[in-house]
């Protein structure tokens, strides 16, 4: 970890009152985020912030009895959410809130979701256009897992004195470490999807290197280890290890629809900056073929996971190779019935 994990200078004295926190959205990674601080939860499916909150108990989690309550009650809110739909719904019902029950407070919302740059740009002069309210841009890097334990790398766009305030909130506890990108309000959701491109093209190389190994019999498990030894990112090990144990479950994971979300961002930003990123590119279709398998298997109730992770892009390649795209022990026994 770096000796200055938080790049900007202390806070002023705390206020005179506690900060009361509020949080929406309780999806693979908020369910983990949210816990980290003594929060008001929302979640649309109620049962799920009672859960989280009976869980946590009442002196570290309550549940808000919506989105109003959050933007009135609370002096920071944040949001984690499911795709840019969700994200603009959320944030026109707390305009719409803020605009009913003017403040007279400072008040900061931060998004963590990875939403299309512009988006933020939208939601940052919605924000803004009520009197002391401030919105910072706040995707995070790392799975679920790493959230549990708060663990998250943050980056962070937008007003500086909201940004400090929010990063002495959240490291340590939400995350270890924040990368500040500046004042322009777009630029976090821009190296989230940067950041999410570089995972995704290692994860359809690590995807076609373990496909290859089982094809020629060396095995994937042997692979893997060689991965372990000579490139031990945290990434490919994490990943290498739900693709050669058939670790597709996607509701303890990163969601396929999620991954596919992400990669026609990411396309649509490279785009944009005539600058492309062919591996994205395939991983997008492996992505979508490992769905497509998926949702076939469903219909034929052959299914073992009702959600599959974006690990779960191994089916492309294993197809492709003539393989079956979820069982490598079927993989296995062909290839030692072949020798």
């Amino acid at each position: 970890m770096q000796s200055n994990p938080v790049p900007f200078s202390r806070p002023p004295t705390p206020p005179p009152h506690p900060l009361k926190i509020g949080w929406y959205g309780l999806g693979a990674m908020g369910y983990f985020m949210a816990p980290r601080l003594h929060v008001l939860l929302y979640n649309r499916t109620v049962s799920k912030a009672q859960k989280l909150a009976d869980q946590l108990g009442s002196s570290v989690a309550k549940v808000a009895s919506g989105p109003v309550q959050l933007a009135v009650e609370c002096d920071i809110i944040f949001t984690n959410l499911a795709d840019d739909t969700a994200v603009q719904s959320v944030y026109n019902e707390f305009a719409k809130a803020l605009s009913e029950n003017p403040t007279s407070k400072a008040k900061i919302f931060v998004e963590t979701s990875t939403i299309y740059p512009s988006l933020a740009g939208d939601i940052d002069k919605l924000i803004s256009s009520f009197e002391h309210c401030r919105f910072v841009a706040s995707p995070v890097f790392g799975p679920p897992l790493a959230a549990d334990a708060g663990t998250l790398v943050l980056a962070m766009s937008g007003d500086y004195r909201s940004k400090k305030m929010v990063a002495y909130l959240t490291v340590p506890g939400v995350g270890r470490k924040v990368i500040d990108l500046g004042g322009n309000i777009e630029k976090a959701p821009t190296i989230k999807l940067i950041g999410n491109g570089l995972i995704m093209g290692a994860n359809e190389l690590l995807a076609e290197t373990l496909t290859l190994a089982d094809k020629s019999g060396i095995g994937s498990d042997t692979m893997y280890s060689l991965v372990k030894d000579v490139m031990p990112a945290p990434s490919l090990i994490a990943y290498g290890d739900r693709m050669v144990n058939d670790r597709f479950d996607g509701s303890n994971g990163f969601a396929i629809d999620g991954g596919i979300k992400d990669s026609m961002h990411i396309r649509r930003l490279t785009a944009e900056l005539n600058c492309p990123m062919p591996a994205v590119d395939i991983a997008h279709q492996r992505m979508i073929t490992a769905r497509s398998i998926h949702q076939e298997q469903k219909l034929a109730g052959t299914h073992k996971w009702d959600i599959i992770d974006w690990s779960a892009l191994i089916a492309g390649s294993r197809v492709a190779a003539g393989m079956d795209p979820f069982d490598s022990n079927k993989i296995a026994n062909r290839i030692l019935n072949v020798q």
